[in-house]
């Protein structure tokens, strides 16, 4: 792990990832702040053009507490400041999504592409969420209570918040196997940095991410996905004027359940 100063002075983390470039991407997780090996090693698909994976404020490597997804666009530019990027493609995932849109807009000229996968899109779309109906369909007893889990407001703390993402894991995944199940686990995932990354968004936000656009890019979305939901993704697409790629038998994490379709997508989008 290598660390470096974001504007307020904190010391924030990242690690790579594949090749040592000089033009690598940067990853942003998801959770919101879950720890960063969740990702695993992404299937592959940037170890040719090596990658910076970026610990937020809140995930258990960086510490403290998000200033919100929007205000953490800072710390992005901060680290490609470091690194002595003046631009770089950037791949993000769920949750991480909006922190790469954020970039994308306030710094814009920084971001030269976006590879969004799995973003969570009624937000940004107000379409209506239609991922019970997905869940629904699997007939398995375990979406079934991923799915009532999902209706309940979790009671404030780390205990509840732990207590409901092991039921709901079920959820993220087209399947339930040993692999599924073994990933569900990883990377650690603090209820009150889940809660920071939320804080002082600009009731504008989605407003301004419209009405600025982001000029290149592309989503990878899981047919599956119960968390992000099918139309919303394309809806999503649709109005950022991205290309989407949707995955078959895929939920909410492409590289664990659809490798080699995961690494060719990501692949064929950032060579264009």
């Amino acid at each position: 792990m290598s660390t470096f100063t974001a504007s307020d002075g904190a010391r924030l983390v990242y690690t790579r990832l594949g090749a040592f470039t000089s033009d690598p991407i940067v990853v942003i997780p998801g959770g919101a702040c879950r720890g960063v090996d969740y990702l695993e090693d992404l299937a592959g698909a940037v170890d040719e053009r090596g990658a910076v994976i970026f610990h937020p404020r809140g995930t258990p490597t960086s510490g403290g507490l998000s200033n919100g997804w929007w205000s953490d666009a800072d710390d992005v530019v901060a680290l490609l400041d470091a690194l002595g990027l003046p631009s770089a493609d950037v791949i993000a995932h769920s949750a991480g999504t909006r922190l790469a849109l954020s970039v994308a807009v306030r710094f814009a000229p920084r971001v030269r592409r976006v590879v969004q996968i799995t973003p969570p899109a009624t937000w940004l779309t107000g379409t209506e969420h239609d991922g019970e109906a997905i869940g629904r369909a699997r007939g398995e007893s375990v979406v079934d209570e991923a799915l009532l889990s999902m209706r309940t407001e979790p009671a404030p703390g780390q205990a509840a918040f732990d207590h409901h993402r092991a039921i709901e894991g079920p959820a993220g995944y087209a399947r339930w196997t040993e692999r599924e199940q073994r990933h569900n686990t990883v990377g650690d995932w603090a209820w009150d940095a889940d809660l920071a990354w939320f804080r002082g968004i600009p009731d504008d936000a989605a407003a301004r991410v419209l009405a600025a656009g982001v000029p290149d890019v592309a989503v990878i979305g899981g047919a599956d996905d119960i968390y992000t939901g099918r139309e919303p993704v394309h809806r999503y697409a649709e109005i950022l004027g991205a290309r989407l790629i949707e995955l078959t038998a895929c939920g909410h994490y492409p590289w664990v359940e659809q490798p080699d379709a995961f690494r060719a997508a990501v692949r064929e989008l950032l060579a264009r």
